[in-house]
């Protein structure tokens, strides 16, 4: 099995040259809306791990990488009022180079008979609406594929048995059949491609970077997984 590790949301950078649509916004584009705080640390920490890997560090409110070209949040408030072609532009620029990189080489990984395990790091506000998100990990995938299925449930077994105490949940903050990159990569490529997203909530990021604790016990389950150990 081969690791494919991806960040949509590693960073808040805006090229310079979409700079007057962010003015006086870098408040914003520092806080959760405008970045997974912690998961370019815990994506970079994983990365030795992974058979191929890729990050963005362009903001998602410039336009959102996890999300389908017909969403309605593709593009934000700041950037909505782009024109057609500007739009264009961006998509063909940013959104299909990344996501286009990702498809190509798991369905490479997949033509010479390999399964591909695609993990997208990602992280969670530890409020929103004034609702506390109970869990300090959440792994999403799809219930009806029994591999990605088993591939969480060891996961948790694996974590649970480095007696660690985070609070894991299944398909939590959001369900893993929601729009997003693993569910368009699904459809595209139905046998041998588990679709993840690792969820870590954000209490565990300081600066940007995540609880060096945490980001062992994940690369530890982790590799249990494919060793097939356990403690």
């Amino acid at each position: 099995m081969k690791l494919v590790l991806t960040c949509e949301h590693g960073g808040h950078d805006i090229p310079k040259i979409y700079d007057p649509l962010f003015t006086n916004q870098q408040a914003i584009l520092e806080t959760h809306r405008g970045y997974d705080l912690g998961a370019l640390d815990l994506f970079h920490y994983l990365k030795p791990l992974s058979d191929f890997s890729i990050s963005s560090t362009t903001s998602r409110l410039l336009i959102e990488l996890n999300r389908s070209l017909h969403h309605s949040k593709l593009f934000s408030e700041f950037s909505k009022t782009l024109s057609k072609e500007e739009k264009k532009q961006l998509i063909e620029s940013y959104y299909l180079v990344y996501r286009n990189k990702v498809e190509n080489q798991i369905k490479e990984f997949i033509n010479t008979g390999e399964t591909v395990l695609h993990l997208s790091v990602h992280s969670f506000t530890p409020v929103l609406n004034d609702e506390v998100r109970d869990a300090d990990i959440g792994l999403l995938f799809d219930s009806r594929k029994t591999l990605e299925k088993q591939f969480c449930k060891i996961f948790k077994e694996n974590l649970n048995n480095l007696k660690s105490g985070y609070r894991l949940r299944f398909n939590y903050p959001y369900l893993g059949k929601a729009d997003g990159f693993t569910t368009y990569l699904r459809k595209q490529i139905p046998e041998n491609y588990l679709g993840i997203e690792l969820e870590i909530n954000q209490k565990f990021s300081t600066d940007n970077v995540m609880d060096l604790n945490l980001k062992q016990d994940v690369s530890t389950a982790l590799k249990y997984y494919f060793t097939g150990k356990s403690k």
